[in-house]
């Protein structure tokens, strides 16, 4: 929608005028003094005309989204005071209209600063008690927005502007989780951090910055308040641990010359942040005051509760510190007990502890102290058995020369004493006090209901105070006496005979009457203080005088007070049947611990396991995305090459005189220099078997030269000197076949070499032709195919080669064999040779003998007459049988 410029003016009366009607500013001053209201509210009744027609609403939405100044800012004030007015009506209208509410956020984005900030005052009549349209503001971006804008105007030094984006935040945050978890999980609370931060110097803060800090502190509360889910609060709350919010508070809290009311609120808000939530406990714990020696925070803060020169509230704050930083935290209550226990108290008395101030508090003039020491030490005893049995050993020293006492002696004594003592306050104060923490300290503790009863004097004052008819101040004493008296029995053990449950029921039913008695009790869940108390956890009281009841107890109240009544009207019998009962379920009970131990320990397994099933999960996701890209690269790289061979075609048809001469693959030039290599060594491999081989033929010809001596010598080695013959034969014919083999690889050597030189010589008439044709032409797919045979062919016959290199491998070990086992035969035939001269020597010794005996004999004969032949008759026919045995050789 357009308007000229005199058209906006009349529009900017026209609201103006509209405005004035409906908004009464003297009215609003009234207000703000509490002042009653007028009966005729002539701006509601205007309001209400004007709603009627759900148009009127509509235009002015539209009109709010005009840019001119003179429109826009009339618009705006005229919304906000029909917001005033008739808040849910008016709400109901803007929700329904379409975008109604986003329309409206774009005024936190106009630049100018008069228009924004009426801007941020309209949306906090918009977002009062309206969860759906606080949701709508949060999810339109407004947290980022006025968090900017606190961040501009200088977070708590900032003016007035700051104090209004604060209180959208407020209304934006409380009582909505959708919204406190849309802020804790955008990381808007590491943005609040620098608004807490403060220097040395905390003197002269101005009421503005005050109010702003009040404010910020208050919007923390907001995200950790108990009254939230238990789980959005522990989120927030480990949120500002790690972002070092808490931390920050902490310093404040430490630091000099801030003022009192922000000091009070900071005690609050860091109670609520550690509250229940056990790592800002222990940080807590770990704070020490800038002292000298530096004392824990928790030391300093008691000693302001106990002293009553404090001012009141901010006694009641450091109370509800102390009750948080103890709440659910067991290592905490353990530490605060552990300084009253003899073992740990500092006998140099040079540093105070938390138990010795308790115990001061506890025993002072000053009856608010009592209260607050009593119900202190109360929380450090809740829910936890063994700190109150260890209690019980705590001694205190009364006075000089007389027997310590132990701590609940005294807190009986100071009871039973009462008006007694001198004290500054309500002295209801103090034995409703000390009442509170016997209560809690007897309750699910039956050794301390045995110390308890082992006083003879106690269970005659509780019966005394009972029965008296007292004021109407003293009838709470008188429930909290009840109260006492009923644990003592519903936790009796029956150990001391005088005080066994019957007999205490019977002196109820002597001296008090069961009815009063149970009526006398109820007065305690019956008291207004007791109501107030339980709606909220923080001790929030008016004045010290309605200091009485702590929000632990009255639970403690309410779960007490039935069991109480109905055990008072048992009998014995019921009652051994109910420790039966008892007895069983605690059997029960402790099985069912066993069995949640051991679903804890499962759950913990299932949570590794599942954590491992995510982790394989994540893997086999990577490793299918990686896959899908590979796949998809494969794919790709696929297509090129199709693209490539379809573009090769065309190009070969252009080169068609230069594609058959020469081959320009990388890959298969590559291979072809692999093929030279791989020739020049099965040619060195050939040189080498050639010489073996030659050097064998040496040494196989020795062999037979040797046997052809050695058979000339004698006939005896005549049958070995033909084995040997015949194994030289076969040794020559394997020879001969070896050498066979070896020139037919020798042949084929040549043929691999000329084929080789042929590729060189093709490579070198292609070198050439590349420079003039380039990558398309040497890409011809024909040459292409030829070489890649050619390649194939050569690779086959390297296997070839390859494959008789063994086999020659083999027959050169054979003939090694070979030659070894004719040196062997050599050796032998060398050994008999030399065995047949020595009897050839031995057999001419013998002839020459017989020639001499012979000749001998030839001589008697001769001498004795006888005819003798001569030597050259015999050596005749020697020489004939010679010839004989010559003849005979030779047909041999």
């Amino acid at each position: 929608m357009f308007f000229r410029q005199t058209d906006s003016e009349i529009i900017g009366y026209a609201l103006d005028t509209l405005y004035n009607v409906i908004s009464n500013d003297l009215e609003e001053e009234e207000q703000e003094e509490n002042l009653p209201k007028q009966v005729d509210d002539l701006g509601s009744q205007f309001t209400e005309i004007f709603i009627k027609q759900q148009e009127n609403v509509t235009l002015l939405l539209t009109l709010v989204e005009e840019f001119d100044f003179h429109v826009r800012w009339p618009g705006v004030k005229l919304l906000t005071s029909l917001l005033k007015q008739q808040g849910p009506q008016v709400q109901q209208i803007i929700l329904v209209s379409p975008m109604g509410v986003s329309r409206l956020m774009d005024l936190l984005a106009d630049s100018r600063e008069v228009i924004r900030n009426d801007g941020v005052l309209l949306l906090q009549q918009l977002t009062k008690s309206n969860a759906a349209i606080q949701k709508i503001v949060a999810f339109e971006n407004a947290f980022e927005r006025l968090l900017d804008i606190i961040t501009e105007e200088g977070n708590s030094d900032g003016g007035i502007v700051v104090e209004d984006c604060l209180l959208l935040l407020q209304n934006l945050l409380k009582n909505n989780n959708s919204n406190q978890n849309f802020f804790k999980e955008g990381s808007y609370i590491q943005r609040m951090k620098p608004w807490f931060e403060v220097g040395d110097d905390n003197c002269g803060w101005s009421a503005q910055k005050v109010t702003n800090l009040h404010l910020m502190l208050q919007l923390v509360r907001v995200l950790v308040s108990p009254t939230n889910p238990p789980g959005a609060t522990s989120s927030c709350q480990k949120a500002m641990f790690q972002c070092g919010l808490l931390q920050q508070l902490c310093t404040i809290l430490m630091a000099t010359g801030v003022p009192a009311d922000i000091l009070t609120e900071t005690i609050n808000t860091v109670s609520e942040v550690i509250r229940g939530c056990q790592i800002n406990q222990d940080y807590f714990a770990s704070v020490n005051a800038p002292s000298n020696p530096p004392r824990p925070a928790i030391v300093v803060l008691l000693m302001s509760m106990v002293n009553e020169r404090q001012p009141f509230v901010l006694r009641c704050a450091v109370l509800y510190c102390f009750q948080c930083f103890l709440y659910k935290n067991q290592k905490g209550q353990g530490e605060i007990v552990s300084t009253l226990l003899p073992s740990t108290i500092d006998a140099t008395g040079n540093s105070v502890s938390a138990g010795q101030l308790l115990c001061g508090g506890l025993f002072s003039t000053d009856s608010l102290s009592n209260w607050y020491a009593a119900v202190a030490l109360a929380h450090a005893l809740q829910e936890n058995a063994t700190l109150k049995e260890q209690l019980l050993r705590v001694q205190l020293a009364t006075s000089i020369g007389n027997p310590p006492v132990s701590l609940l002696q005294q807190c009986t004594n100071i009871l039973s004493q009462g008006d007694k003592i001198d004290r500054r306050g309500s002295k209801v104060q103090t034995r409703v006090g000390l009442l509170m923490l016997l209560c809690t300290w007897l309750s699910n503790c039956s050794i301390a209901v045995t110390h308890f009863l082992h006083n003879p004097a106690n269970i005659p004052f509780l019966t005394g105070q009972i029965a008296e008819n007292l004021g109407e101040e003293e009838q709470l004493v008188q429930g909290l006496c009840a109260l006492l008296l009923g644990i003592s029995i519903y936790y009796n053990d029956n150990s001391l005979e005088n005080y066994r449950k019957e007999k205490l029921k019977q002196l109820i039913e002597k001296r008090i009457g069961r009815e009063n008695f149970i009526e006398k009790l109820g007065f305690i869940s019956k008291h207004e203080l007791h109501s107030r108390a339980a709606q909220k956890p923080q001790p929030s009281f008016s004045s010290p005088d309605h200091v009485m009841f702590d929000h632990e107890f009255t639970k403690l109240v309410k779960e007490l007070e039935g069991v109480i009544s109905k055990a008072i009207y048992k009998s014995s019998e019921e009652d051994k049947k109910e420790e039966e009962v008892k007895k069983t379920l605690e059997q029960h009970d402790n099985i069912v611990t066993h069995y949640k131990k051991v679903i804890r320990e499962q759950d913990q397994e299932l949570e590794e396991l599942k954590q491992q099933v995510n982790t394989l999960r994540s893997q086999n996701e990577q490793l299918q995305a990686t896959v899908t890209q590979q796949v998809s690269q494969i794919q790709q790289h696929k297509d090129q090459y199709n693209l490539l061979k379809v573009q090769l075609g065309k190009d070969a048809q252009h080169h068609n005189s230069h594609g058959e001469t020469f081959q320009v693959n990388g890959i298969q030039l590559e291979e072809v220099s692999k093929l030279k290599e791989e020739l020049e060594e099965w040619k060195n491999k050939y040189e080498l078997l050639q010489g073996q081989l030659r050097e064998k033929d040496s040494v196989i010809e020795k062999l037979k030269s040797s046997q052809l001596e050695m058979g000339t010598t004698e006939q005896s080695s005549q049958t070995s000197k033909s084995g040997s013959l015949e194994l030289s034969n076969e040794l020559q014919k394997e020879l001969e076949t070896l050498r066979s083999r070896i020139q037919l690889q020798s042949t084929e050597i040549s043929k691999l070499q000329t084929e080789n030189q042929k590729l060189q010589l093709m490579n070198t008439a292609a070198d050439p032709v590349l420079g003039e044709s380039g990558a398309t032409a040497a890409r011809n797919p024909e040459v292409e195919g030829r070489l890649l045979q050619e390649v194939k062919e050569l690779k086959s016959e390297v296997k070839a080669l390859s494959e008789e290199k063994a086999s020659l491998k083999q027959y050169l070990d054979s003939s090694n064999s070979t030659v070894a086992i004719l040196q062997d035969q050599k050796s032998k035939l060398q050994q008999e040779v030399a065995e047949s001269k020595k009897e050839q020597d031995d057999l001419l010794v013998l002839l020459a003998d017989q020639d001499q005996k012979l000749s001998a004999l030839k001589n008697k004969l001769k001498e004795l007459g006888e005819p003798v032949e001569d030597e050259d008759d015999i050596e005749s026919g020697d020489q004939g049988d010679d010839d004989e045995d010559g003849e005979d050789e030779e047909q041999d």
